[in-house]
């Protein structure tokens, strides 16, 4: 039996679209000054324009920059921790308590499930904020020190995938920690950045804590190579990673990178096959696939293989593409056009290296940008698709026969952001963890995260740690 969901869109009628002219600096929304532009966001799912937004030049940056020192240096590295732990505990719950604005905006914005945005985005953006809060007035027992110092002024350049999530993995610690903050969204996805503004003065955040400047590659490059930054933290493609670090190494700043992956997720022939699957699904095609973390390569053992693709392309036929705001809806729209192009070409050369595609039955709708969930078998390591960062909902499929083999497939890759193991031996799942080259490795599950926990790669997947006590360490002076 089929069967036949009925639609069950979320209303827009919480979100309040307007054209926002203006940056964040010092507590309130100014205009540009003379070397701002304009830019349009729009929808992904339907190409509507949204919103215009600021375009900040070099003298707008060093507004945003002088504000967050000013602040820095006579209100929030000089307040107590346990007060400045109340404003992170206040701006958490407006989080929670605007939650569905949120998640609709972020949505619009992004092209991302509203079920995704409403049930990971937001309430992890607030638990980031809740942990942090807690840590405000404990950092002499973080383990750097009786007193460890904040830094300054940090720099923060966040990406598209997950433009609120990634907000609160960067601001959170970075006042909990007494810094203060000037933080670039992505230029396709700004909004929920402004509306977080927003949340900032709800909060009666002092003036110049925050500061968010809009814009795209020049905006960023402006603030990271600006000489009032003492720390820059960057969450995006490896090849503007390498720029940002060459720009930083001429300087005193302190740098993190959070860089692009191609993770293994590796499936064993003993383990449960329905289970595996599902994390095989969440792993690639979860928010689009737009995840540096995503398990784009599926390693699975020779005598399993045939059981699990057959279960996968079962499960595939039923996930539902289209509408984002629509609560049934399983895979969204592609976050830009250029991003399209990109997945387009990464596929086609998937065929022309000889790997066979697959996708299930799926009408891609008339307007926006859409890529329907794909799946490549006959791979080898030679291949493009199983050696360039997709981002986009593209499977690759490469088969093992030992575990010494898989982790060398594994780690045979420039990046080590993440891995998955599949398998019902404890002791397997703790001898591949020790030998795969990544900075997380989930066992018997995939794109689980805690803001308790720390996340971060190796090589070419950055450096530096976000999330958990090992995260604070970014933001303190603790050499």
């Amino acid at each position: 039996m089929k069967f036949e969901y009925a639609p069950a869109p979320e209303s827009r009628s919480i979100v309040s679209l307007r054209d926002w002219n203006g940056l964040f600096i010092g507590g309130e929304f100014v205009p540009g000054t003379g070397g701002s532009g304009v830019f349009k966001t729009v929808s992904p799912a339907t190409e509507e324009v949204l919103a215009e937004v600021t375009s900040a030049g070099a003298e707008d940056v060093d507004r945003a920059v002088a504000a967050a020192r000013a602040a820095y240096e006579r209100t929030w590295s000089v307040m107590p921790g346990r007060e400045r732990g109340k404003y992170l505990f206040r701006i958490a719950r407006i989080l929670q308590e605007r939650s569905r604005e949120l998640a609709v905006l972020e949505t619009l914005d992004n092209g991302k499930p509203i079920r995704e945005s409403r049930d990971v985005d937001v309430p992890l953006a607030a638990a980031h904020f809740f942990y942090h809060a807690g840590w405000s007035d404990k950092l002499s027992y973080a383990g750097y020190g009786p007193s460890p110092r904040p830094l300054g002024v940090a720099g923060q350049v966040i990406p598209w995938n997950f433009p609120l999530l990634m907000l609160a993995w960067k601001i959170a610690p970075a006042l909990a920690c007494g810094n203060t903050v000037v933080l670039k969204p992505a230029e396709t996805t700004p909004l929920t950045a402004l509306l977080f503004a927003e949340i900032c003065q709800q909060a009666d955040l002092p003036p110049g804590v925050v500061n968010i400047v809009t814009g795209a590659g020049d905006t960023g490059r402006l603030l990271v190579g600006h000489p009032g930054i003492d720390k820059v933290a960057f969450t995006g493609s490896t090849e503007v990673g390498k720029e940002i670090a060459r720009t930083c190494a001429r300087s005193r700043r302190r740098l993190t990178l959070e860089l692009g992956g191609k993770a293994a997720n590796v499936v064993f022939d003993d383990a449960p096959v329905d289970q595996a699957v599902e994390g095989i699904v969440n792993g690639i095609f979860f928010n689009q696939g737009h995840v540096c973390c995503a398990g784009s390569r599926l390693l699975v053992q020779e005598s399993a293989a045939e059981d699990v693709l057959a279960a996968l392309r079962r499960r595939m036929a039923t996930l539902r593409l289209g509408d984002p705001l629509d609560k049934n809806t399983d895979v969204g729209a592609i976050n830009s056009a250029k991003q399209l192009a990109k997945i387009r070409t990464l596929a086609e050369s998937g065929d022309a290296d000889g790997a066979q595609r697959w996708s299930p039955p799926c009408v891609l709708p008339d307007r926006g940008f859409w890529f329907p969930p794909t799946v490549f078998t006959g791979v080898s390591q030679a291949h493009r698709i199983a050696r360039e960062e997709i981002f986009g909902p593209v499977l690759s499929v490469l088969t093992f026969r030992t575990p010494a083999e898989a982790v060398e497939k594994a780690n045979n890759t420039p990046y080590g952001l993440s891995a998955g193991v599949w398998t019902e031996k404890g002791s397997r799942i703790l001898w591949m963890a020790g030998r795969l080259r990544a900075g997380v490795v989930w066992a018997n599950t995939f794109n689980r995260f805690d803001p308790s926990s720390p996340f971060g790669g190796y090589k070419e997947s950055g450096y530096g740690r976000e999330g958990g006590r090992h995260g604070l360490e970014a933001y303190l002076d603790v050499h």
